[in-house]
């Protein structure tokens, strides 16, 4: 099993920028695709971003498109997403996750997909 820990949350303005961080302990990071979800009180948590092992294929949902890129650096095991023009919609508990299938060529949006999960971050943005 892989502990992830989220970082980088915060109170920012709409328009601005933040970066989130996931560490993960453990051997096995670089084997497996990662997630970036996100869950706003009262609503389901939705996938954000993933990123396949070698970093080779991403995918993005449509609300952030354009806006949001993940990245992940396997040497320092941590995966990144950097969050510009911010909206406040965008306001949640932001989660890093690690999916089940080793040396998955794809990423996958559902969160049965995935066994490993940080505790999440906090991003707030205000108008």
């Amino acid at each position: 099993q892989v502990q992830l820990a989220e970082s980088g949350g915060g109170l920012v303005q709409a328009g601005g920028s933040l970066r989130l961080a996931c560490a993960a302990s453990g051997r096995t990071f670089s084997s497996y695709a990662m997630g970036w979800f996100r869950q706003a009180p009262g609503k389901e948590r939705e996938f954000v971003a993933g990123i396949t092992w070698s970093g080779g294929t991403t995918s993005y949902a449509d609300s952030v498109k354009g806006r949001f890129t993940i990245s992940r650096d396997n040497a320092k095991k941590t995966v990144y997403v950097q969050m510009n023009s911010l909206k406040p919609e965008d306001t949640a508990v932001y989660y890093c996750a690690r999916m089940k299938y080793v040396y998955s060529l794809d990423t996958r949006t559902d969160t049965r997909d995935y066994d490993s999960w940080g505790q999440g971050t906090q991003v707030t943005v205000s108008s």
